[in-house]
């Protein structure tokens, strides 16, 4: 039985109407308490053009040159008392990364708030002495917290145990997932592949797969470096020009860096242009991962007084491997906080590879596993999955897609679970944090709302909680699906919250 049977039988009081409609059949009994806030959205207020909509939205539509066909919303006060809002609430629409909420209720309810992963270093065998008689193996256990910092850390452990000396090099074992490597041959999204939010995890999340950049001109001369700085490794910034353009410009003249790897050293070719008198400090996805998990491992083990001989390569680690240090990563729900506030794209793709991780079955590709584990879940819950698109689970994806009445429903089911606390305390808050921070200022909406953004070129979103002047809690599920909806849409998404914030 799903939610939508459930509307059509069970006895409803519409708030603004007053009028029973049909009688609760036995079948709808099982689930009714559960579907109860789901049915408040169904029911009462569709709307079936802009006309009918409130006239501040109306007026955010015109003004943004775009009509009621492109704008999907539900709100609806969750006790129940109050005139709600429903347009085009079944249309199955891109939702940016308010599919980051979809993700992080399924994972919290699915993996616990208190779920950590973990970073390993094994070996075959047990050391004799200060010696393992082969290869290290670092494990990747998708740990979210995985940056040069706790590398150094959990090396630190090993030498600390005793171990000093290793003959058989280092193995990176990626393969927690299914393909190991979901970066190699992947299609760009965009044409900026080397920024923080495309970075495509597995794993092994060493410091988000980025290096730290600093670009430095004055008026006549420029110089990069790169932080860690790591043996074999150099910037050729010869090609870069320098030219009269604001410093909060600088990526007008960008251009993709081009890299080099030859007899073991890597080289970023930079060029392009780059403002005068100008320093930027990019996170950028450049070299080949396993080149930089090898150099970072083998500068810090020898720093510590260690040596590893022989030639590292990925692969899996053995049955039976000794676990020699770990690492953990933070709880889910304090990883969440910051990945939801940030909008980390590479977070959520990761923490949707560990649902998929966590009931892979057989062969089964851990992308496919983890859209699975989301369509059992709504199915759970009494939550149509018509209209549902999962693909990786951040929003940052050409196909992806949700209706805003599922994303009402979930979050309308998720906020009377035992975990809402943790889901309200990771969304932005309007006007103060987060991607929220500069939106809904000076509106009855700020400090009140608490709404994860969503932004892609031809779709935006909200969705989340809105406080009232009555203190009753709201859902809105808000899309604006347009080719221009990243320059148009938000402030029609903005006078939702506000109408929302505003009632009675």
């Amino acid at each position: 039985m799903v939610v939508t049977s459930v509307a059509s039988t069970m006895p409803l009081y519409c708030p603004h109407a007053g009028k029973r409609m049909y009688p609760l059949t036995l079948d709808a009994l099982k689930h009714a308490a559960l579907a109860l806030f789901a049915v408040a959205l169904t029911g009462c207020a569709t709307l079936s053009s802009d006309a009918e909509l409130p006239p501040t939205v109306r007026q955010a539509l015109q003004t943004a040159g775009l009509d009621a066909t492109h704008l999907g919303l539900v709100a609806w006060p969750l006790s129940g008392r109050g005139q709600g809002l429903r347009l085009n609430a079944q249309q199955s629409m891109q939702p940016g990364s308010t599919m980051k909420v979809v993700t992080t209720v399924v994972a919290l309810d699915r993996l616990g708030a208190n779920a950590r992963s973990r970073t390993d270093v094994l070996a075959a065998v047990p050391p004799n002495g200060d010696v393992v008689a082969g290869p290290l193996y670092l494990r990747g256990g998708a740990d979210t917290d995985l940056d040069w910092g706790a590398l150094w850390n959990l090396l630190r452990q090993l030498r600390e145990s005793g171990v000093r000396h290793i003959q058989g090099g280092l193995v990176v074992d990626r393969t927690l997932f299914r393909p190991a490597r979901l970066d190699s041959g992947a299609p760009q999204f965009d044409e900026s592949p080397e920024f923080q939010y495309n970075a495509i995890p597995d794993a092994l999340y060493l410091n988000g797969n980025m290096m730290a950049f600093t670009l430095r001109a004055d008026a006549q001369s420029f110089l990069a470096t790169a932080n860690p700085a790591l043996p074999g490794f150099r910037i050729d910034s010869t090609a870069m020009e320098l030219v009269d353009r604001p410093c909060s410009a600088w990526e007008d003249g960008w251009t993709i860096p081009a890299v080099q790897h030859q007899g073991g050293a890597a080289t970023v070719v930079l060029a392009g242009q780059f403002p005068r008198n100008c320093i930027q400090r990019p996170d950028l996805n450049l070299i080949e991962r396993q080149w930089i998990t090898s150099a970072m491992v083998r500068q810090i083990w020898t720093q510590l007084g260690g040596q590893i001989d022989d030639v590292d390569r990925e692969g899996a680690t053995p049955a039976g491997a000794v676990v020699l240090a770990s690492h953990l990563g933070r709880p889910l729900a304090e990883v969440a906080r910051g990945m939801m506030k940030r909008s980390d794209n590479p977070l959520t793709r990761l923490l949707f590879l560990r649902l998929g991780a966590s009931a892979a079955k057989g062969e089964e590709p851990t992308l496919d596993a983890a859209a699975r584990v989301v369509r059992e879940w709504f199915v759970a819950k009494d939550i149509p999955t018509e209209g549902l698109v999962m693909d990786n689970g951040s929003g940052l994806s050409r196909s992806e897609r949700i209706t805003p009445q599922q994303m009402a429903t979930l979050l309308s089911l998720a906020y009377r679970g035992p975990l809402a606390p943790e889901l309200l305390s990771s969304l932005p808050i309007a006007g103060v944090d987060g991607t929220m921070t500069r939106r809904l200022k000076g509106t009855p909406a700020e400090g009140r709302a608490r709404l994860k953004t969503g932004t892609l070129k031809n779709a935006v979103g909200l969705a989340g909680f809105v406080l009232d002047r009555e203190n009753r809690m709201w859902v809105v599920a808000a899309m604006v699906n347009h080719e221009n909806a990243s320059a148009k849409g938000a402030p029609v998404l903005d006078s939702v919250a506000e109408w929302a914030a505003s009632q009675p």
